[in-house]
């Protein structure tokens, strides 16, 4: 079917695209070559001795320690032990803060409001640092409320804007049947709303893995100072490419895995759930309090409630 946006392309505009294209592969696979041969090139250090090519089998040695790699491994776990624990929290404070902002009282919707704004515009580092110095915790706290309330602000916007999304007609369900309207949010709007935003949740449960880095600053022995500051401090110099290559390979690789397990958890859980909201549609003809349900006149009395006119 031609499209009506934009002509098809003649004989000249696609031998041009194709040039392009060429063109354009070539200038990026010659960057890259230059970018690993002058990696791999002998480098003169600031005391005028040679170091030998950062791809150089010298360079990469210490891998071959058993006790390198338990501190790697030592490193890994800390990340992983903060980033859990600050997902949690900030799921908790992204819930509150939708509920917050979402709310219909101004003394609870103008705080609310004024509070996310803050986290959300605060860097995380200036955030560590407030929270270590002000309430003088531990860095792994410090690290964990800092990732919590940032992120958790990020996830409160989002999560308002997946219930305001909603059709008006769950929330108006729910009041009919008889739910008090923070009911209504907790049972009906939150968990289609929850389910709406996973994939924004996810990409932030993934911004905050990574910046579980900042903790660095603080001394915290995360990944990425137990790398390129302990094992490189003792082992020397010449080993902080190999260590920060190696930090970076790990970094990618929890990422890539707490993508691919979220996408399977939403995949698993996204059939289930559209078949239950199905499921209630269907059943709200015979079954007025089922959530979701369709009220029927008949069992609903003039006066708002339930029971016969």
């Amino acid at each position: 079917m031609t499209s009506v946006l934009y002509d098809a392309p003649g004989p000249k505009a696609r031998r041009r695209s194709l040039i392009i294209s060429i063109v354009g592969v070539i200038v990026i696979l010659g960057g890259l070559a230059a970018l690993i041969a002058g990696l791999a090139a002998p480098r003169v250090s600031a005391n005028g001795t040679e170091q030998p090519g950062l791809f150089d089998a010298s360079r990469w040695d210490i891998f071959l320690d058993v006790q390198v790699w338990r501190f790697i491994g030592e490193g890994v776990l800390n990340t992983l032990r903060m980033a859990a624990v600050a997902a949690v929290f900030a799921i908790v404070v992204g819930i509150l803060f939708s509920f917050g902002r979402s709310a219909l009282t101004p003394w609870v919707r103008t705080p609310s409001t004024v509070l996310l704004e803050f986290f959300r515009g605060m860097p995380v580092l200036l955030l560590i640092l407030f929270i270590l110095l002000v309430f003088g915790v531990e860095p792994y706290w410090a690290g964990v409320g800092a990732l919590a309330l940032y992120n958790g602000a990020i996830i409160g916007e989002a999560l308002r804007a997946g219930i305001q999304s909603l059709p008006k007609g769950q929330r108006e369900s729910g009041l009919a049947i008889g739910l008090t309207p923070l009911r209504t949010r907790f049972i009906i709007e939150f968990p289609q709303a929850f389910r709406q935003m996973l994939p924004i949740i996810i990409a932030q449960l993934v911004v905050l893995l990574k910046d579980t880095a900042l903790a660095y600053i603080v001394g915290y022995p995360e990944l990425l100072r137990t790398t390129t500051t302990y094992i490189a401090n003792f082992f020397g110099s010449r080993y902080v490419f190999s260590l920060f290559f190696v930090a970076l390979a790990i970094y990618l690789t929890m990422n890539l895995l707490l993508s691919w397990v979220a996408r399977l958890i939403a995949k698993r859980s996204g059939p289930k759930l559209g078949k239950t909201i199905g499921a209630a549609s269907d059943k709200g003809e015979d079954d007025p309090q089922f959530i979701g349900g369709r009220v029927k006149a008949e069992n609903y009395g003039a006066t708002g409630g339930w029971g016969p006119r």
